[in-house]
């Protein structure tokens, strides 16, 4: 892992510790739950970022499955198979993971369940392995969407045939969340 990674993994874990990214907060409360540390802060931004990519966000955004609807058991991926629009999918929960993509980060990482928690470090280890890590906790966003876009079929260029976000709009979630560029 990439120094960055290393010497901030207990902002990652603090990062991680919500149960839940809520974008439409005050400033105010915006600035007293934020994490002081920018590489954190840039992380959480960047979840809530793609579960607006990925049409989650919100209160049911750990439940729900390719499609819209919901699941009720966090006890394991649900691993249904949902066809909508001509694209059938067993995306689930906040960031949309394929099943078989979960059964390999829930192996990588020994986790137990499809809890928020677990969905958040799944969501981690999956930007982890496309490289962007450290340009998502330093504040690279392009760097960072561009290295992402075949994760999440919602990012520009993720070439899936499936609706892709606008970078700008993207861009302006990001921030709004509490991202911060890079200069």
């Amino acid at each position: 892992m990439g120094d960055l990674f290393k010497e901030n993994w207990k902002y990652i874990l603090a990062a991680l510790a919500a149960p839940a990214l809520l974008m439409a907060i005050s400033t105010k409360l915006r600035a007293q739950a934020a994490p002081k540390n920018t590489a954190s802060l840039n992380l959480r931004a960047f979840l809530t970022m793609i579960q607006y990519a990925e049409g989650t966000y919100g209160a049911n955004a750990y439940r729900t499955l390719y499609g819209g609807q919901l699941f009720n058991s966090y006890a394991q991926h649900p691993n249904a198979a949902i066809t909508k629009g001509g694209i059938t999918s067993t995306a689930a929960g906040a960031y949309q993971i394929l099943f078989g993509t979960w059964q390999s980060v829930q192996q990588a990482l020994g986790l137990q369940d499809f809890s928020p928690a677990s969905q958040d470090r799944a969501a981690v280890e999956l930007i982890r392995r496309r490289g962007a890590l450290e340009d998502v906790m330093a504040g690279r966003f392009g760097e960072a969407i561009y290295k992402c876009r075949k994760e999440w079929a919602s990012l520009p260029g993720a070439g899936y045939g499936q609706h892709e976000r606008s970078f700008a709009s993207l861009a302006q979630v990001y921030q709004y969340a509490g991202g911060q560029l890079a200069a």
